[in-house]
């Protein structure tokens, strides 16, 4: 009989393989709005404060990374610098990435600089953010994700990605750092159509 954790664990890793929550199953449909995206207000890797209200107007995809992970966050955030490289001249313009750490003790302004400089992110249209421990959590919460400190610069927590649309609503997740670049990319484009 297998441990209930290994069950556990093997469910979540199918779970992770999948894609988006909410997603549309044809192209050529519109994508679902979930509701409104948890606000919310950090700092950026420059130290200045960026509230998602003051990007009204654009399509913005966040996600949950931190700078001393090992494993999957490099993998998460190479995959979101390969969408930044396909959308070219609408990168900052139209479209903006929000990379928010879930080890703000350890995330400086200039640690998330450092790291954002590693995957050639784009500051005009990229940002990653930090903030109080207590702005973190209460961020992780909203989105439904998930992050417990194990120890320092060691932290589990659910890969969580969305897409936020010009409105402000939240139109779609991405569970897993598995999920297709080029269905998000789809996905990016049909919401700057809108």
């Amino acid at each position: 009989m297998k441990h209930p954790l290994t069950v556990c664990a093997a469910a979540l890793s199918i779970l992770c393989a999948t894609h988006a929550f909410g997603h549309a199953a044809k192209a050529d449909s519109r994508l679902p709005t979930v509701g409104p995206a948890p606000q919310f207000a950090l700092t950026t890797q420059d130290g200045t404060r960026l509230a998602l209200a003051d990007l009204r107007g654009k399509v913005l995809a966040v996600t949950f990374i931190y700078a001393t992970c090992k494993d999957t966050c490099p993998l998460l955030t190479a995959k979101m610098a390969t969408i930044q490289r396909k959308l070219g001249a609408d990168f900052g313009p139209r479209v903006r990435f929000m990379s928010i750490t879930v080890e703000p003790e350890v995330d400086t302004p200039a640690v998330l600089k450092a790291y954002a400089g590693k995957f050639d992110a784009d500051p005009a249209g990229w940002s990653f953010l930090t903030g109080t421990g207590g702005e973190i959590r209460d961020v992780v919460r909203r989105y439904g994700a998930f992050a417990k400190r194990l120890a320092p610069g060691d932290v589990d927590h659910l890969f969580l990605t969305s897409l936020i649309d010009r409105r402000g609503m939240l139109r779609v997740q991405y569970l897993g750092y598995r999920f297709d670049p080029d269905e998000m990319f789809r996905d990016l484009k049909a919401l700057m159509r809108e």
